[in-house]
């Protein structure tokens, strides 16, 4: 094998040796010039007859019910929609899965507004991952319609102007694969709406018009499409916004689409905007000659004219010529501004020759003439890129095509491999150069779907077709070339379908021997589902009972982004969250051990002002036994008081764990397991019982507390006595230290000290099933007050001790009895597996909820106020972490100085702005106490823990977080 002199220069781009490339090679668009020049629509109903089927003698039953009785279809029509049904079961048979079962006979009733109902109207191989993926999420709720005629758009109820989209036949994915064709009696509404969004002359209403306007989340609209697979509007996009390279390109237009009127300044591309489509020669070709003798071009021998418009997609008009050939490129161009419609444009790029690394030769071959020739090969990258939580671009795969560089090499005709196998056969097997080269790709993948997006943004809800209207998934092809001694990426174009569809046949391929399936798909699917959630909660009116501190600031601005109409009931009538909410109820709620008179109180108030609520909860500690008998007395969704009551006072958490030692079924831990002896403490005798029982060192706290304080590690009953004199005297009632659950009492326990790591789970329940669990670890703790340091997600566990940590979570929650909700579970694991320090009932506090929605893309504030409106979350079961954050909490006891100076908020919110830090304010006043609680927390992402906690520690000595009395290399020990 030959060497091949590659590394990476400053901005990581690949350095390599130029003499193993090929200076000679057809551009990846070439089509052959004697091919005539076809308009091809992008919808299904074309013009050319239908595509034959393999086998072409069927195995699957024919006398299946495809008409649609509230819309015949014509003869054409139901033509196509017969083919897209064989092509189905074709291509069910080839991926082995079962023919559809036809249950038509018997239409499916009982569907409600509020149900999940995803609909894709396209072809079956454009989008069977997709619903296979979102099959094992939503069974039964991922519908494909073969016909437009099987949807009707009728006007929306609740809002004005807009449509709702009822599909009234489908078919139906169910879990394994297992499809039925059905209609629905009444037509189901949809919550989500995708599909192949182009002109379809055959069919009476496009997908396009289908999306228009509608009062549901649409995964693109006609008017997106046109952009999307407009070539010159992506092209300055890659240039001007993403910085990716492009071919150089000159562009001669009528009229700029609308995004483009505001571009003044040039790269790699020119536009010229001709007055019409008579007179204009000279003109072109003066622009042509400029073009060609220019520097960009310099390098280039060839060049493409093409059309560039969204009815050009896919067409056959598509010209090379050599770069002395002005005269036939000129009447190329006035050729297809001919054809071209207002906002259409001929282009005409460089032709780029593609990187070609030196094939390893035979290791037998002992000279020249025993080799076999081997042709020149050029190599498409095809990337698929997914819109994910906070309209974040995520690559979600990666393939390449190889094909000779003599002819073209597209979509349809490229047999998809990994990338990695694609660079190994041509002579890279270096894996740092691989993974160099799959960073690069990611990058400008993920920069480029981020120049649509941000263009897309300055849209009016018109030009997006509506306003639910929104590109969710593109795709984006590159070729691999080489400049200077520099390996490129050179971006060729994006797609809305094509990418997807190759993709989704990569994958296809490799179940059979085994490969992972559904990659390209699920961070779609993921953002299919969350779009339909939050469509679904929009409008719900929601009580939330206690406004908690500037902590939970963030409840208040998430509500409102969703559309969700908050009832706050508060003791503070002065508190900032009265100005945020759709109603502010002012109730003092502070004393506690009367929450059955107070829940009697706030039902009347509820049906004094004719709230209609449709969820009820809480985020503070104080207040959920409260809610609980409000959602018992208005027959809400929430756990059962008596399960609330059980969590709420910690030693009875473990007492009652304790108990059911006999209770658990068989094959499952028993609970009990799980908890840990403790005592409850109201008097100093209470204190010698619990002494005479327990072994010490043990932990002394609050009954009902909160945020640790009070928290206390002892070593024999005389410490006890003391801390126990000590709370008794400091902390008596709710105004002593507001918001650590005073308004319960000042009672405290002793539990017996258990060793391990510390970790919190929060999981999501509804009616006792598991939906989603999010494991983080915590460091060391400052003893003796056990105060919390430091934080890392996802968890650094090895998956089977995860594991343990997850069902034990569940089944402390079971066995309390929390069966629907948001809950925050404290355990640590030691060598024999976790034990239980405590359950909060209510969604983790702090940074948790921040965390998991940048790391996994779940918002577990959203999910607990789906739970209590009865709407169950559909949460992804295996989310891969998008990213590593590690955490320090900053105390005022230790950061006072730097907080006034060096880490200020002002200087902290300035570098969370840059994306240096993640800040979580937790307090707003700088305020020493004895028994103090975190300030904020700091933390720093990165795509592995280890630069993570580097980062991070970095950060903290510069900012004076980081101290001998405060040793942040200490307390990130554990994330390892």
């Amino acid at each position: 094998m030959v060497d091949t002199e590659i590394s990476t220069d400053f901005n990581g781009a690949l350095v390599i040796d130029t003499s193993f490339f090929a200076g000679r090679m057809l551009a990846l668009d070439q089509i052959n010039a004697d091919q005539p020049l076809i308009l091809k629509e992008l919808d299904w109903a074309e013009q050319e007859p239908l595509p034959s089927l393999s086998p072409p003698c069927p195995s699957w039953r024919q006398d299946v019910s495809l008409d649609c009785k509230f819309s015949p279809e014509d003869t054409q029509a139901h033509a196509w929609t017969t083919y897209y049904y064989d092509l189905l079961q074709c291509t069910l048979q080839q991926e082995g899965l079962p023919e559809t079962v036809d249950r038509t006979k018997e239409p499916r009733t009982g569907f409600s507004s509020g149900d999940v109902t995803i609909c894709i109207l396209g072809s079956p191989t454009s989008y069977l991952s997709v619903l296979l993926e979102g099959s094992s999420q939503c069974p039964g709720n991922m519908l494909l319609c073969l016909s437009p005629s099987w949807l009707a758009k009728v006007p929306s109820e609740q809002h004005p102007g807009e449509s709702s989209l009822l599909v009234s036949k489908a078919v139906s994915f169910e879990l394994g694969g297992r499809t039925c064709l059905d209609e629905f009696s009444p037509p189901r509404r949809v919550t989500y709406f995708m599909g192949s969004f182009g002109p379809c002359k055959e069919h009476g209403q496009s997908a396009g018009e289908l999306a228009r306007d509608l009062d549901c989340p649409t995964g693109g609209s006609g008017e997106l499409a046109r952009l999307l697979e407009d070539k010159l509007l992506t092209r300055q996009l890659l240039d001007q916004r993403a910085q990716v390279g492009v071919p150089p390109t000159l562009a001669f237009t009528f009229k700029r689409l609308r995004p483009l009127r505001d571009v003044t300044t040039e790269r790699s591309v020119r536009m010229v905007e001709l007055s019409g489509k008579e007179g204009q020669e000279n003109l072109i070709q003066e622009e042509i000659e400029a073009f060609l003798q220019g520097s960009a071009m310099e390098p280039y021998s060839q060049v493409v004219v093409k059309p560039s418009g969204w009815r050009w997609s896919g067409a056959h008009a598509v010209t090379f010529h050599a770069k002395v050939e002005q005269a036939a490129m000129l009447q190329a161009v006035l050729a297809l501004l001919e054809t071209l419609e207002e906002e259409e444009s001929a282009l005409l790029e460089a032709f780029i020759p593609t990187a070609r690394l030196t094939q390893p030769e035979s290791p037998n071959s002992t000279s020249p003439s025993s080799t076999s020739p081997r042709p020149d090969l050029a190599i498409r990258i095809c990337t698929v890129v997914c819109r994910s939580w906070g309209d974040q671009p995520l690559l979600s795969q990666v393939v390449c095509g190889v094909g000779r560089a003599d002819k073209p090499l597209k979509h349809q005709a490229m047999v998809p491999q990994s990338l990695e196998s694609g660079l190994r056969q041509q002579g890279m097997t270096d894996e740092a150069q691989l993974a160099a080269i799959r960073a690069q790709v990611k990058h400008k993948a993920e920069a480029a779907m981020t120049a649509f997006l941000e263009m897309e943004a300055g849209l009016s809800v018109e030009q997006r077709g509506g306003r639910w209207a929104q590109t969710d998934v593109i795709g984006v092809d590159f070729l691999l070339t080489s400049s200077e001694q520099v390996l490129q990426l050179m971006a060729l174009e994006m797609n809305s379908q094509l990418c997807l569809e190759t993709c989704a046949l990569f994958e296809s391929m490799g179940q059979a021997v085994g490969m992972p399936a559904g990659k390209s798909s699920r961070p779609l699917v993921e953002t299919m589902l969350r779009r339909t959630q939050c469509h679904l909660m929009e409008g719900k009116h929601v009580l939330v009972i206690g406004a908690g501190g500037v902590s939970k600031k963030f409840v208040w601005e998430a509500a409102r982004a969703y559309g969700l109409k908050i009832h706050l009931v508060e003791s503070d009538p002065n508190h900032f969250a009265s100005q945020l909410v759709q109603t502010f109820i002012h109730y003092d709620t502070t004393e506690h051990k009367r929450d059955e008179e107070h829940a009697q109180r706030l039902v009347a108030l509820v049906r004094e002002r004719g709230l209609h609520l449709d969820g009820c909860l809480s985020y503070w500690d104080d207040c959920m036994v409260l809610t609980a008998l409000v959602c018992e007395q208005l027959g809400l969704r929430c756990s059962p008081v008596a399960a609330m009551r059980v969590a709420k006072q910690k030693s009875r958490t473990h007492q009652h764990l304790l108990r059911r030692r006999k209770e658990a079924p068989l094959g499952w831990a028993s609970e009990a397991l799980y908890a840990v002896p403790c005592c409850h403490l109201e008097s100093h005798a209470d204190v010698e019982r619990a002494a005479r029982h327990l072994s010490f060192p043990g932990v002394m706290k609050l009954e009902y507390g909160a945020g640790a304080v009070g928290v206390k590690l002892v070593e024999d009953v005389q410490q006890c006595h003391l801390h126990f004199e000590k709370i008794s005297r400091d902390l008596r009632e709710d105004t002593d230290h507001p918001g650590i659950g005073l308004g319960w009492g000042n009672a405290m326990l002793l539990m017996e000290y258990v060793s391990g790591t510390e970790h919190d789970v929060d999981i999501v329940i509804y009616d006792g099933r598991m939906l989603a669990a999010f494991v983080s670890d915590n460091g060391p703790t400052r003893v003796p007050h056990f105060t919390e340091t430091a934080a890392s997600m996802p968890t650094c566990l090895a998956p089977d001790r995860e594991a343990q940590l997850v069902r034990a979570a569940y089944q402390c929650c079971l066995g309390c009895g929390l069966t629907n909700g948001v809950f925050n579970v404290e355990l640590k694991l030691t060598a024999s597996g976790p034990k239980l320090i405590e359950i909060n009932p209510r969604m983790g506090g702090f940074y948790l909820r921040d965390w998991i929605q940048e790391i996994y893309g779940v918002d577990i504030m959203l999910a607990s106020v789906m739970v209590a409106c009865g709407v169950p979350p559909l949460l992804p079961a295996h989310t891969q972490p998008r990213t590593h954050l590690v955490g320090v909490m900053c105390v005022v006891s230790q950061h006072l100085k730097a907080l006034k100076s060096t880490a200020s908020v002002e200087t902290l919110q300035a570098l969370h702005e840059r994306g240096i830090i993640r800040l979580n304010l937790l307090e707003d006043e700088l305020v020493a106490r004895e028994y103090e609680e975190p300030y904020c927390n700091v933390a720093c992402a990165s795509p592995s823990r280890r630069e993570a906690c580097l980062k991070l520690l970095g950060v903290c000595q510069v900012l004076g977080i980081d101290s001998p009395h405060y040793p942040v290399t200490h307390f990130l020990s554990h994330f390892k």
